[in-house]
């Protein structure tokens, strides 16, 4: 029998973990569960629980997109550990599984192993308490969770296009494959923080010591920084680890019949972390011990197994090879259970709430755009603004809010209105020459507060190839949502209402195929009120302007130096727009570069402003408005140089790449002042 056939309860878990991270991150499950087409690779990352725990309990909120369901994954792994021993390492994690498979294709090409001296090792293994307390801190100061960083497992899993810091993936990917190959779980064993953790919870009972001691003195009045409980803990870990080693707590352990062991060594040869189970005394007690099992599959004389059995006939002994698998199956699905039963909130923040003030909550759900922490806080800083409204929480995994009101002062009704943003979308793009107006139709739908919703509906309407340009909502009750199509095509009610209620939009993607997004949308009617709009009314709705003018030093009659808008300065004074037009420039990334285009003109007196809008002929237009003493051919000069003057602040002026490219000088023409 193969080797690899023979510890099949670990090899099961750890291709079945990779075959669904692969089944989701491809987007396999989303084809067959929509829910499932924005998988997450940090979805069930237990690590990233466990910061997300840390930061709730010092903040009262929770960092990124975690959610409730990271959180009882982390939890489930320091059970496991506490109780049993590492098997999220032993049976789950996608690294430790690249690196058992570095160690048998080291085997296969018969690479020398180096050996790691106990006094480096020693050294080493303090490494990953360092990065625990770094990736901690910095998850717990900014709330967002710094591992992505850094991870391996996530930098591949996004082909290195997620939240990253490039050179740092690349060291740590480079770290797991390369050390990997010449030195036994080199990531596991010296530089995984997760596995900092796993280590130092497995000596949990000095640790529950240690919190009690600093429970005590907290009752005497003294107070001690998370900064210095998160430095203990992490010291404390690595003192117990290289001082001790030998965590003896835990219920289940690999268990070595003295009597029937020869000594040949295969156990010892087979362990992935190179523990000498064959000079062990009956337990194995060992930190870095994970009850993977490949000691039990590879003891040709049943002399090892896992935990305690009293027969002494090894038949009956053999089944508990498979209870590390099957905790670890147990725990997952527990975590994953209790994770869907509750949901903590992102943010709980309240406001201005005085002493006898009664407040009432108002829930509001599927809000697509409350996603993440960052959301969460834009979200609460809009919430602020609003008269009569004293407290929000958010809860990214549903999509939802909580808000706290004074119904003195506001009611449900008001709140809706200020939660829902106005928005328009263009499906198609109508010939101003040939379809001189259009005709509009109202529908009305509920669950549509998020601006996204917009976006998801005009793309089921474009699948449709109907000739319909554009969606604008305006708050109502049900929302009002305008259609704007052309005289000549004929949609009715129920063709409405069949594209509303759709529950999955399948979205076309670069390269072919299709990607499936989730939408829950309530159609309630259609408006019998009809009617027309000019071509060129319709089209300046819907463009997406950009507006930029910008501010100058000047010198006042009394001689002090005042600081006013250059258009102010130069009112009065005549005023040109030196435009350049192209269909192009209505893509969001001519956009992203007109903030750095202002901010190199800027620095030339003279420049006023600059725009983006629609011209006489209705073709997307960047115009920059200016006066004397620059002109028309310094523009011209300016915006083709081979580097831009960006100013970021008064001592930070760098010299970069131009944003932009231009092919051919613009039009100029007098600017003549709006009334």
């Amino acid at each position: 029998m193969k080797k690899s056939a023979c510890n099949w309860p670990k090899n099961v878990l750890q291709w079945g973990t990779l075959a669904l991270i692969v089944f989701f991150l491809t987007g396999l499950a989303g084809k067959i569960f929509p829910s499932a087409a924005n998988a997450d690779p940090e979805k069930l990352c237990p690590f990233g629980g466990l910061q997300a725990l840390a930061t709730y309990f010092q903040r009262g909120s929770l960092p990124c997109s975690m959610s409730s369901l990271q959180i009882m994954m982390g939890i489930a792994l320091a059970a496991a550990v506490v109780f049993f021993s590492k098997l999220f390492c032993g049976y789950l994690c996608p690294v430790g599984t690249v690196e058992d498979l570095l160690i048998r294709a080291r085997k296969t090409m018969k690479v020398k192993t180096i050996k790691v001296g106990k006094v480096l090792d020693k050294i080493l293994r303090a490494v990953k308490y360092v990065l625990l307390f770094w990736i901690v801190y910095m998850t717990v100061t900014k709330s967002e969770l710094f591992c992505k960083n850094l991870d391996p497992y996530y930098a591949a899993a996004t082909g290195f296009k997620g939240e990253i810091t490039l050179w740092m993936s690349i060291i740590t990917v480079s770290i797991v494959i390369l050390c990997g190959l010449f030195i036994d779980r080199f990531w596991c064993k010296y530089v995984c923080p997760l596995g900092a953790a796993s280590n130092a919870f497995k000596f949990w009972l000095p640790l529950l010591g240690l919190a009690l001691l600093w429970w005590v003195i907290s009752l005497l009045g003294v107070n001690f920084s998370w900064v210095w409980i998160l430095g203990t803990f992490c010291v404390a870990g690595y003192a117990f680890e290289i001082i001790s080693g030998k965590p003896r707590l835990q219920a289940l352990r690999i268990v070595k019949d003295d009597d029937k062991c020869t000594g040949c060594g295969l156990c010892t040869k087979a362990c992935p972390y190179g523990i000498d189970i064959a000079s062990a005394k009956g337990a194995v007690d060992h930190v870095d011990c994970t009850l993977c099992g490949e000691c039990v599959a590879n003891c040709n004389l049943k002399a090892i197994r896992v935990g305690s059995c009293k027969s002494k006939a090894a038949s009956k002994c053999s089944w508990t090879r498979f209870l590390p698998a099957i905790l670890t199956v147990i725990l997952l699905a527990a975590a994953w259970v209790a994770g869907s039963k509750f949901e903590l909130p992102t943010i709980s923040e309240t406001w201005g709430i005085e002493e006898g003030m009664k407040l009432e909550t108002l829930k509001i759900e599927n809000l697509k755009s409350v996603k993440c922490y960052g959301s969460s806080m834009a979200f609460k800083a809009r919430m602020e603004k609003v008269a009569g409204v004293h407290g929000v929480k958010t809860y990214v995994g549903s999509h939802s809010v909580v808000l706290s009101y004074d119904p003195s002062v506001t009611n449900e009704e008001k709140i809706r209105q200020e939660v829902f943003v106005p928005s328009h979308f263009r499906i198609n793009s109508p010939d101003p020459e040939t379809v001189p107006e259009l005709k509009w139709v109202t529908i009305r739908t509920e669950g549509m507060y998020d601006k996204m919703d917009l976006n998801y509906l005009g793309l089921q309407i474009r699948n449709t190839g109907k000739d319909i340009y554009g969606l604008v909502s305006e708050y109502n009750c049900p929302i009002i949502i305008r259609a704007y199509m052309s005289p000549d095509e004929n949609v009715d009610e129920a063709w409405f209402k069949e594209i509303v209620s759709r529950k999955v939009l399948e979205m076309p993607l670069h390269g072919g195929g299709t990607r499936e997004i989730p939408v829950d949308f309530e159609f309630v009617r259609m408006d019998k009120e009809e009617g027309t709009i000019p071509i060129r009314e319709y089209l300046q709705m819907m463009f997406d302007g950009f507006k930029a003018e910008v501010n100058g030093k000047y010198t006042d009659a009394e001689g002090n130096t005042v600081i006013e808008k250059r258009r102010d300065h130069y009112a009065g004074k005549p005023q040109f727009i030196y435009e350049i037009a192209d269909q192009n420039y209505e893509k969001p990334i001519v956009r992203r570069g007109l903030p750095f285009l202002s901010n190199h003109l800027s620095t030339h007196e003279g420049f006023i402003g600059l725009y983006l809008g629609l011209n006489d002929a209705l073709v997307p237009s960047i115009q920059i408005r200016f006066a004397e003493p620059l002109t028309a051919d310094e523009i011209w000069s300016l915006i083709t140089m081979d580097k831009w003057t960006i100013t970021y602040a008064e001592d930070d002026v760098r010299e970069e790449d131009p944003r932009l490219s231009f092919s051919a000088p613009g039009t100029v023409y007098p600017y003549v002042e709006e009334e």
